[in-house]
Parts: structure tokens; sequence; C-alpha cells
């Protein structure tokens, strides 16, 4: 009688397992649908269990294990201790690491014969090799303790099911995938359409409000698609499945689908799905140069010794950017988890400044150089903008300077601007990309800014300073504050970059007289006078002096 019941019990199971397999790839039996499957043997659950002969190992496992040793996936990022696979995942590699042939049963006296060519899985039919380094970590333990190592793991007891861990805490292929029911496709536990899957254990910061987690956008069917054997058309509804793959990834480091690291973000920002064409941004003349390096990023750097790069994600928090706006200095919500450098040198994370993602890499890094050599030059960008600099545009804080009647409303001389309302796209003022990828303009300006000196004086040679200073007011004599701004860069074509350095002057190049109104001469264009001064001096409002030599004229304190 208790043989009879447990007889009864296996075939309520299998024919259970069989109303959900016996149409997947998971059927090597003769009456698969899938492009592997045995010669003549036509039982489907003996692949995997046998009724009788088979192993101690539960449930009623019929294959042997792979000898294979793995390598294991390791992140800079990854908290969780792999080691070789065990339990479940053993056994699922026992078909999918292509080292074990499909026929090679526990119970069977002899091989299960398989056509030629397809006695193992491959690459293309499912395996994963030994190399599980590309892949999502497994048969690690998932407990409340690696919870308080990463905080963006859910606690264990709040992973919703199915979606699960074995009796060991441990995550296996099983957590993701039951192998009976390909309901969900690739034998998901459950729908991935919006992260669902991966969100179950994955609770990133700020994802539910993101961009990536919200957008509607589709693609426009412009090749390539962004999202290769998704039925899901948005970017919504792929979510994670946009940038990241739980196996064979191209950059096994978190698991990025596609390398180099900007592909994974082209995919999408290539004006085929977001509105705007970024991967053109980089392919015009002056960039931040994003290609030059690869898999140098981490995001953990230290600011202070990373190795000198730039990537999407040193601007960029992928998992928290979003659709909202900010006014200077605030940081806007593409910036949104991102890391910086602020005012005081210290790192922040996140930032809250605009400027604070720019002084990562243009402030207290080392290899940094002088585009245009001046006299109180200085390559620490932070400190052209501190608070005790001498003079400098109103990135940081308000100017210092009370009176400046060029500037064209709404600016006042209490307004603060961000970095990009001077370092931005070249469309930025027409609809294009505001952030600083990449511009026809030298130093990834979004307007013209002539530099060099007898440059004949026009809007648009002066564009960008144009953009906020009227050209009227600064070329006439009785409103500009200094009545020898026409004479100079009308009269004489200096630049205005001759004189004034945009950023500003800190207190340790200059001084408080010798410096204000962003005065910090080009060498190239000014030398010293027959004296051997070269300087200005700041004689109150609206008054000064000057003594150098510039254009073959010899000034020596030539006040006005």
């Amino acid at each position: 009688m208790r043989i009879r019941w447990g007889a009864a019990l296996l075939a309520a199971g299998c024919a259970t397992a069989l109303a959900g397999i016996d149409q997947t790839k998971h059927n090597l039996g003769t009456t698969g649908p899938g492009e592997v499957k045995a010669l003549t043997e036509e039982r489907i659950c003996i692949f995997c269990h046998a009724p009788h002969r088979a192993r101690t190992q539960a449930p009623l496992w019929n294959r042997e294990d792979s000898t294979a040793t793995y390598l294991l996936y390791d992140s800079t990022t990854l908290d969780a201790l792999p080691d070789q696979p065990t339990g479940a995942s053993r056994m699922c590699l026992s078909c999918h690491d292509g080292t074990v042939a499909l026929g090679d049963l526990h119970s069977e006296p002899s091989e299960i014969e398989f056509p030629a060519g397809h006695r193992y899985l491959d690459e293309t039919t499912g395996s994963l090799g030994t190399d599980l380094g590309d892949d999502h970590p497994i048969s690690f333990v998932y407990d409340s303790g690696l919870v308080s190592q990463d905080p963006e793991l859910r606690d264990p007891q709040a992973i919703p099911p199915p979606v699960h861990l074995d009796s060991s805490s441990q995550l296996q292929c099983t957590s993701c995938h039951d192998p009976h029911d390909d309901t969900y496709g690739k034998f998901l536990l459950t729908s991935d359409t919006g992260g669902q899957l991966c969100t179950s254990c994955h609770d990133k910061t700020n994802w539910d409000t993101s961009v990536h987690a919200t957008s509607t956008a589709q693609w426009d069917g412009t090749p390539p698609d962004p999202w290769p054997g998704s039925s899901d058309r948005t970017v919504a509804d792929n979510a994670c499945r946009s940038c990241h793959t739980p196996h064979t990834a191209a950059q096994p480091e978190r698991l990025v689908k596609r390398a180099p690291e900007e592909e994974a973000c082209y995919a999408c920002h290539n004006g085929h799905v977001a509105t705007l064409d970024i991967q053109a941004e980089f392919q015009k003349s002056y960039t931040h140069p994003i290609d030059v390096t690869q898999g140098v990023h981490e995001p953990d750097e230290d600011p202070f010794l990373m190795a000198r790069h730039v990537e999407c994600a040193d601007c960029h928090e992928p998992h928290q950017a979003w659709h909202a706006p900010a006014s200077p200095p605030a940081a806007s919500g593409a910036l949104r988890g991102t890391s910086g450098i602020d005012i005081d040198g210290q790192p922040v994370k996140p930032v809250q400044f605009m400027y604070e993602v720019c002084f990562k890499c243009h402030a207290d890094t080392t290899n940094a150089t002088q585009a245009i050599p001046r006299t109180a030059g200085e390559i620490n960008t932070r400190l052209e903008f501190a608070p005790d600099a001498i003079s400098f545009h109103p990135v940081a804080q308000p100017g210092k300077n009370p009176d400046v009647p060029s500037l064209i409303p709404p600016l006042t001389e209490s307004s603060q601007i961000y970095c990009t309302d001077c370092h931005a796209s070249d469309q930025a003022d027409s609809g294009g990309s505001q952030g600083p990828h990449g511009s026809v303009n030298p130093f990834i300006l979004r307007l013209n800014y002539d530099t060099d000196d007898y440059t004949p004086e026009s809007s648009q040679a002066y564009a960008l300073c144009y953009r906020c200073h009227s050209r009227s007011v600064l070329l006439s004599k009785n409103q500009s504050g200094f009545k020898l701004h026409k004479k100079h860069v009308v009269g004489e074509d200096a630049p205005c970059s001759a004189c004034h350095d945009p950023h500003g002057v800190s207190s340790v190049a200059g001084d408080p007289t010798g410096n204000t109104h962003l005065i910090s001469f080009d060498t190239r264009i000014v030398s010293p006078n027959r004296k051997g001064i070269l300087r200005f001096e700041d004689l109150g409002t609206h008054r000064g002096s000057c003594s150098l030599k510039c254009h073959g004229e010899d000034h020596d304190r030539k006040s006005y």
C-alpha cells in the first residue's frame, strides 16, 4: 500500500510537471519543441528525475554532477561571498555548464543518444560554460548581515514570492527560475516587465521615481534595436534589462549588457528612444572623452586617488536620474544620486549643487593643465569659485561686484549661474542637450568665444559673453562701467580673454586689488612694460590703472 501511494504521488507530480514542461526546451524527449532533443527517448522527466535508481539527492535526481571548478562572479561592489555552486544551482549546471552529456543519466545503463553536435549544450543552446564571472552570482548566503552591508538589497523576509531563497538561505538559480514552467520566458518565476523580478531583491535608492523606471518612451524602429529579444516596447517596461543582463554580460562587473560602457547608454540615447541624440554630441570636435578609457570607472572611487577618466556614470547615476528642473546652483534631476566635491574640497554623495559634480574632476585632481597662461593662473577650478576668491563668475555663490550694468535681465548682481550656462552643447539654446557632452566650440562651450589676439569684434566672435552681457552696453562709452571696452575690443581687436579669466581668480593666485573684475591677463598677448611690471590695480568704482605692454603699447600706471 505504501508503494502504491508513493507511486501515485510521483505520478501526480510528474503529470503536473509535464503540464508545464512538455512544450518547453526542457522537454529533451523526442516530442520536445526545441532544437536539442534525444533521438529515440520519449520520456520527459527522465533527463532530470527518475522514480527508481535515482541518486539519493532530492528530488529523485538523475543527473551526474559536473566535476568542473567554476570561475565565479566578482565585483568591487559585491558584498556577498559566492562559493562554488551548490544545491539546485549545481543541478542546473549539470546541463548548463556544457561539460556533462545531456544523455548521461544515473538511472540508465547507457547514455541516451542525441544528434551529433547536440550531445552537450553549447553557447548557442544554453551553455553558460564554466566561467560564471559574467553571470549573476549564485550559491551565497542572503541574510540580514548581507543587507546591512548593502542597504540596496531587500531584507530576505521582504522578498516577495515566488522569488525565494533555498533552505540554507542561499540564492540559487531556482531563486529566479522554475525549470518546469516557461510561462514568462527563460523559465523565470515571474514576469520581469518593469524590473519586477530584479526589484524582488534589489531595492535601489530612488529607482521607483527614476526616468529609467517610469519613462514611456518607445523605440522608433531605427536599428539597432535597444531591446533585442524583448517583447516589451518602452523604457519603463524593459527597466533593468535596458542596461543589465543576468547571464553572459559583455561587461562582467555589474552585469552590463553592452561594452564599452557608453554603448549601454547609447542604446537609448541615440535619438531613437530618448528625444535627444547624446551619442551624436560625443562625435563632435570637443567632448568629454568618454571613449578614451574602458573599465576604469568605479561607483565608489576616491576622486583624489582615481585614475583620470570620464564616463557617463561619473556625472549620472542611472538608477536615480529623473526629469526634475532646478535653478542655480541646485543640481537638476539628471544629476540626482551622483557624487562630487563640495566647495570646501570634501567628497559628497549625493551632490546638492551642480558644480560639485564638475569639481570631482576639475578641482583638486592631478594632471590638470591650464588652457591659457595667465598672470594669476589657477588649475583648481574649485579655488577659482571659492568664497575667498578675488573675483568669479557666480557659480557657487553670487558675485562680489555690486555694479554690473551690462547684465541682461532677468540676471542681476545677486543671480547665480550653472557651469552649463557656458559649457554645454552648441545646440543647447535651440532645444538640444543642456549638458557638457559635446560641442563644435572649444572647451565644450555652448556658443562661440574667440580667444585669439587680433579677433575682429562681432556678435558671433563673443557670442558666449553676449548671452548674458549686453553687447550694446559693453561697447558703450558711458554705460559699461569701463569706458575703454570698445577701444580695446573693437579698436584694438583684443579678445575679452586677453584681460579676463572667465572662471575667476583664486585668493592663492591673485590679490584683492590686482585681480578684481576677473582680471588675469593672457600672457601670450600681454607682457610686462619697460619697467618689468605687469599689473592691473583697482582704484575704486569704475576706476583703475594698468602697467603692461600690449599690441606694442607700453602702459605705466595708465589710469581710467
